[in-house]
Parts: C-alpha cells; sequence; structure tokens
C-alpha cells in the first residue's frame, strides 16, 4: 500500500486542464451554433483543443482536430433534432431560441454529442472531462460512451444519470430523476454492457431507475415515475407503481 501511495504521489495530474477543458466546452458550443462567434473565435478555440491534448501527451493533435472538425455538421443536424424533440414535447417551451439558450437538458446532450464523437475518435481523458463539466453545470450526468439516437429529449434535466453502455434509441423522452445504470458494481465488468436498452419513442418519467444490461424497455411504452425496473419491459407497455395516498384533514 505505501509503495502505491508512493508511486501515486510521484504522478503530476495537471489538475488546473479541468479548468481549460470547461472554457474549451463553451468556446466549442458557442462556436457550434453561433456562426459570427465562431468566425471570430473559432482558430482560438481549435488552439485550445490542440493545447488541451499536448498537455494530456495525446500525439497527432491536428489530425484529430480536422476529424472533429468533420463531425461538427452531423452534430449539429443531430442537436436540431433534440431541440425540435424539446419544443414539441414541453408545453412551457416558447420557442426554439428559448431551447438552445435556457435549457439545461439541451446543453447536457450537446456536451455529450461532442464528446461522444471524441470517444470515437479513441481520446483518452478529454471525453469524460467534458461530460463531467456538463454534469457540474446541469446536474445531468451522460457518460460519452452511452449511445443515444436522434430527437431526445430531456425534460428538467437534474439528478439524471445514464451509464456508459446505455443504448437509447430515437424519440426518447426522460425526466428528472432518471438513472439507467448498471444492476452490480464489479469492475470485472468492465468491458460487458451494464445498462439498459430504450427503444424507440419512450417516454420515462421522474425518479424512474432502470437497472441492468440485459433489461430492454421495449418501444412505444411509458415507465412511470419512481418505478424501479430490473427485468425487460414488453413493447406498448405501462409500468407504475401501485400505491395509495391518505389524506387526513386537519382540525
Amino acid at each position: 500500500m505505501n509503495e502505491v501511495s508512493a508511486n501515486i504521489k510521484e504522478q503530476n495530474y495537471s489538475m488546473c486542464l479541468r479548468d481549460a477543458v470547461e472554457v474549451f466546452t463553451k468556446e466549442l458550443i458557442n462556436c457550434l451554433f453561433d456562426t459570427n462567434y465562431n468566425s471570430i473565435n473559432g482558430e482560438a478555440t481549435k488552439n485550445k483543443f490542440l493545447k488541451i491534448l499536448e498537455r494530456l501527451s495525446i500525439e497527432n493533435e491536428a489530425c484529430f482536430w480536422l476529424d472533429f472538425e468533420k463531425s461538427f455538421k452531423e452534430i449539429r443536424r443531430k442537436l436540431d433534432l433534440d431541440a425540435l424533440a424539446a419544443l414539441n414535447s414541453d408545453p412551457a417551451a416558447k420557442s426554439l431560441r428559448e431551447i438552445y439558450l435556457a435549457y439545461p437538458g439541451f446543453y447536457a446532450i450537446a456536451v455529450y454529442r461532442l464528446s461522444n464523437q471524441l470517444l470515437k475518435q479513441k481520446i483518452p481523458v478529454l471525453p469524460r472531462m467534458m461530460s463531467e463539466f456538463a454534469h457540474s453545470t446541469t446536474g445531468t450526468d451522460i457518460h460519452p460512451g452511452a449511445q443515444i439516437g436522434d430527437s431526445f429529449f430531456i425534460d428538467h434535466a437534474t439528478g439524471i444519470v445514464i451509464g456508459e453502455t446505455t443504448v437509447i434509441k430515437n424519440n426518447v423522452k426522460i425526466f428528472q430523476g432518471v438513472t439507467l445504470g448498471g444492476i452490480q458494481v464489479k469492475k470485472s465488468m468492465a468491458s460487458t454492457k451494464r445498462h439498459p436498452t430504450i427503444e424507440n419513442n419512450v417516454v420515462i418519467y421522474a425518479n424512474a431507475t432502470i437497472l441492468g444490461g440485459d433489461v430492454v424497455i421495449g418501444e412505444n411504452s411509458v415507465i412511470g415515475a419512481n418505478v424501479c425496473v430490473t427485468e425487460t419491459i414488453l413493447e406498448n407497455s405501462v409500468v407504475t407503481v401501485q400505491s395509495e395516498n391518505k389524506i387526513f384533514q386537519r382540525n
């Protein structure tokens, strides 16, 4: 144990990189949605990316940026679909502008889609740092390794956890407090699918918990608030908690 502690102490982890990644992520999203901002600050944002990779001791930084930049058009297309899903799903939403500028769930999805692309490019550490920035900002924890389809909507955002091997297909809506997690936490399961699959057109209401890599929530299903699911749900199902509310009149 002492030897392990000594080895850890010898490492320099450049904790200030957290601040650099936060600034880079904010600027990257600004560039993605604002052409005027991108024309003025795009080159500086690129240089921040290259510097972060250099400080992480990652080689071929310029090649990584080229591939990342090529993905922006498709990422923007997906995010526009996500924003439209929010507008069409939330009666409180008055405009697309409101979604882009004020919805924490949309912001969390935007950071996820960018960090997911970096993970696909096999860039270590940075995708997780970006997702943890989004987590601290929005209260939504989406692992960049999750697979999320088109038209994804997160309402209220706070307290959501989406694990690394989660698969979410198209037109899925989830509410605050939802956990898509693993039923066990074992290091030996690192290379296995530990988190559920959510099929098309599923709605998952507040504080629902769905656990397990073999669990599939079938198409067009509704998972009610406060439900805990650890087995597969067939398509077109409605799952709710049976409870009795007792109301007493105070004298």
